[in-house]
């Protein structure tokens, strides 16, 4: 359920209401998401003015960094504003090159979670989700066990709800037959509209939409038509390819990361945004 404007309105996951315009704190962490911040003091302050703007969904990982974001959230946050909603994921690690291994048997799944509520000084985590898939697309099998052992630390109390990443259709269904699945985060944006009938069909169930990578990940987006309608707005490509974002379904959340001020002002004006049904169609012909 969606409601408002300001902030994009809100969205209900389970019986959490969040901003669906939320931060990622990925970028919080080093370059390539690897060891420390340049500026720690910058990343603190991010974080703080994430808050104060009314924001209260944070996405991350223990495995940012590894372990460096969530420590900056406890820095900057704790103790936690009552209404925020921390998101993070399990499913995968870091090794010693930088490198992102799966982490997926029912024992790493749980060192994840544990690490997660250590880390970020929580006894229960909001929302968790399990990683699947490669790095931009799913890949095919069953989530049984891997899903099984989510549901598991869910009844002990350890995560309140339980989300997917980089996963298909068929996946999203075979992990509801195990526990309810409360948001979905795959690699989308307006040049990349593989799951577009998947969207249609998750907000028919209620189930929030979260995509990773919403201005085209490590390469920007580019495209002369993002560049047109953002000189009629006046606003950034950037700012329209997240507003096209928030208008292409009531049950999409939006997560882009920063490590400055600045350009998190400039994120969340982007939901301030109208787009004509003119420039819904120029923005829709990207994708081809």
């Amino acid at each position: 359920m969606t409601t408002g404007t300001s902030l994009g309105g809100t969205f209900t996951m389970g019986d959490l209401t969040v901003t669906r315009m939320g931060y990622g704190a990925m970028q919080l962490a080093g370059p390539h998401v690897f060891g420390p911040p340049k500026d720690r003091a910058e990343a603190v302050a991010v974080l703080r003015e994430v808050v104060e703007l009314g924001i209260n969904h944070i996405d991350t990982s223990d495995f940012y960094g590894p372990h460096v974001t969530n420590e900056i959230i406890k820095e900057a946050l704790h103790p936690y504003p009552e209404d925020l909603v921390i998101v993070t994921k399990v499913g995968a690690k870091r090794d010693a090159e930088g490198g992102w291994p799966h982490a997926r048997s029912p024992k790493e799944l749980r060192e994840g979670v544990e690490e997660n509520l250590r880390r970020l000084s929580l006894d229960a985590i909001d929302v968790v989700n399990l990683r699947l898939g490669g790095f931009s697309a799913p890949e095919p099998g069953s989530v049984e066990e891997t899903f099984s052992a989510m549901a598991q630390m869910q009844q002990e109390g350890l995560i309140k709800h339980l989300g997917l990443s980089t996963v298909s259709a068929e996946q999203i269904a075979e992990a509801q037959t195990i526990a309810p699945v409360v948001c979905v985060q795959n690699m989308y944006n307006v040049a990349n509209r593989e799951d577009d009938q998947l969207i249609e069909s998750l907000a028919g169930d209620g189930i929030a939409y979260v995509p990773y990578f919403p201005l085209g990940g490590f390469n920007p987006l580019q495209s002369e038509r993002l560049e047109a309608v953002a000189a009629r707005l006046e606003a950034t490509p950037m700012q329209v390819a997240l507003a096209w974002l928030l208008a292409r379904s009531p049950n999409i959340l939006l997560i882009p990361g920063t490590s400055s001020r600045g350009h998190l002002r400039e994120n969340v004006a982007a939901a301030e945004l109208t787009l004509s049904e003119a420039d819904l169609a120029e923005l829709n012909a990207i994708a081809g």
